[in-house]
């Protein structure tokens, strides 16, 4: 499972991997329940690869964050985005320091946090980012 082929749909729940491309339209297997099913133009998609959470200095690619969290949590499932908001942000605050408390909201924090949690229970391994970090660090 390659990260940059981990997508997120607006208007239904979890990760979907992409699985090859039609006319129309990508096909997608469900990281939740693995079912497939096709995404078409009509739907909102965003690549996790190009999701950034800001921070006072500069925009950190979600790819590190997940990196971030796997390191503390040693690859195991982090806390549950169903925490209280207080202990969210200070979770938040430990795996990305100086993150922009006023654009980055408690909302944001939840996915992020249940993002990477589909990630663990369906088998990603998190090592496979520190490679592509430190290839696309090497690009620019």
């Amino acid at each position: 499972m390659e990260f940059s082929k981990i997508i997120a749909v607006s208007g239904k729940p979890g990760l979907y991997e992409i699985l090859s491309q039609t006319k129309a339209g990508v096909i997608v297997k469900s990281l939740l329940d693995g079912k497939r099913m096709p995404i078409t133009a009509t739907h909102n998609v965003s690549l996790l690869e190009n999701i950034a959470i800001f921070t006072y200095e500069e925009d950190i690619p979600l790819g590190e964050v997940f990196k971030n969290i796997a390191n503390k949590e040693d690859n195991k499932e982090a806390i549950s985005h169903k925490e209280s908001a207080n202990k969210l942000t200070s979770y938040f605050a430990e795996v990305l320091p100086g993150y922009d408390e006023e654009r980055v909201y408690t909302s944001n924090i939840k996915k992020v946090i249940q993002w990477y949690n589909i990630l663990v229970k369906a088998g990603f391994d998190f090592t496979s980012l520190n490679e592509e970090v430190a290839s696309s660090e090497e690009e620019e």
